[in-house]
C-alpha cells in the first residue's frame, strides 16, 4: 500500500478524534444514522477516512452537510438508488456498465469548491491503484469529486477511472476499513463497519455463495484497519439487507443510529469523548 500525503500533513499524533467509515453499498446508509447518534451524544470527529460508500458519506459530512440533510437528499432521490447515480453505456468494450458522471456532478453541486483543503473537517479517501495492486490514501487537491468517484468505482459495475496513466477502482477492494489513513493524526479512532463478519444461515444459491465470499474477502482486508480503531460500531443491517437494498434506506439508517446509541451507552470510555 502507499499513502499520498499533502504538504501540510501533521507528522505526530494529536488529540483529534478520527472516524473510519467502511464501504458496503446501501448498507452504508447506516453511516448516516451513526453520525446522527454521535452528534446526539456530543461526539464530533475532526478527521474522517472512508472507502466506497463510506467515502461518499464521509465527504458530505466533512463538507458540513448534516446527517439529517443527507437523509433528506436520499428522500429527494439524489442519494437513493444506485440507478440514480449511474449513466448506463451500451457495448461490451467499456470497463464497466456505467460511468460516474452523475455522482461527480452531485459532489460538485453539494460541495462547489471541490477541494479537500476547504472542507470543514480533514478528509481522506481510500482508493485502489490497479497499476500497483495497492490501496492508497488521497487527502489533498481540487478534484474531490474525482477521488470520491474513484473510491466508489465498483469493478465491472462502474467504469474504471483513469487518472493520468493509472487506473483506479473501489477502495474497499483491498482495504474496506482504511483507518491507516488517519492513524498518525488521531489519538482515538472510531470505526464503523457495516460489513461485519457474520456466519451464513444457509447458502442455497450461487449468488449467495458469491456474495458471502466477497464479504469474507472484505472482512479479511479490514482486519488491520479494525485493529487500529479503539471503538468499533457494527450496525446489523447486514443480517436482513444487502449492498443493493437501496429501497430500505430508512430502516438501514435506523440500524446505524440504534447500533451507535447502544454502543455508546455500553462503553463508558467512549462517553468521555463528549464535548
Amino acid at each position: 500500500m502507499r499513502m499520498i500525503k499533502d504538504l501540510f500533513s501533521i507528522s505526530s499524533r494529536n488529540n483529534s478524534i478520527g472516524l473510519c467509515l467502511s464501504g458496503g453499498g446501501a448498507l452504508g446508509f447506516a453511516h448516516i444514522g451513526v453520525l446522527q447518534s454521535l452528534e446526539d451524544n456530543g461526539i464530533f470527529p475532526q478527521q474522517i477516512v472512508g472507502s466506497s460508500m463510506g467515502a461518499i458519506v464521509g465527504a458530505l459530512y466533512a463538507a458540513g452537510i448534516t446527517p439529517s440533510e443527507m437523509l433528506q437528499l436520499i428522500k429527494d432521490d439524489k442519494l437513493y438508488k444506485i440507478s440514480k447515480l449511474m449513466t448506463f453505456r451500451a457495448g461490451f468494450l467499456k470497463s464497466g456498465l456505467s460511468n460516474h458522471s452523475i455522482l461527480r456532478e452531485l459532489i460538485k453541486e453539494l460541495i462547489p469548491h471541490n477541494s479537500f483543503e476547504q472542507l470543514k473537517l480533514r478528509f481522506h479517501i481510500c482508493v485502489v491503484n490497479l497499476n500497483k495492486a495497492e490501496w492508497e490514501i488521497v487527502d489533498s487537491g481540487n478534484e474531490l469529486d474525482l477521488w470520491v468517484a474513484a473510491s466508489a468505482t465498483i469493478p465491472g459495475l462502474f467504469e474504471t477511472l483513469r487518472i493520468g496513466d493509472i487506473f483506479y477502482v473501489d477502495g474497499g477492494l483491498l482495504n474496506n476499513m482504511p483507518a491507516q489513513g488517519i492513524e498518525e493524526f488521531c489519538q482515538i479512532i472510531i470505526g464503523v463497519d457495516v460489513l461485519p463478519h457474520i456466519v451464513p444461515a444457509e447458502l442455497n444459491k450461487p449468488i449467495d455463495s458469491l456474495a458471502f465470499a466477497v464479504r469474507t474477502m472484505q472482512h479479511q482486508n479490514s482486519r488491520e484497519g479494525r485493529d487500529l480503531c479503539q471503538f468499533i460500531i457494527e450496525p446489523k443491517a447486514i443480517e436482513g439487507f444487502n449492498e443493493f437494498s437501496f429501497d430500505s434506506f430508512q430502516t438501514i439508517y435506523q440500524h446505524g443510529y440504534d447500533a451507535a446509541t447502544k454502543y455508546i451507552a455500553e462503553n463508558p470510555k467512549m462517553r468521555k469523548l463528549r464535548k
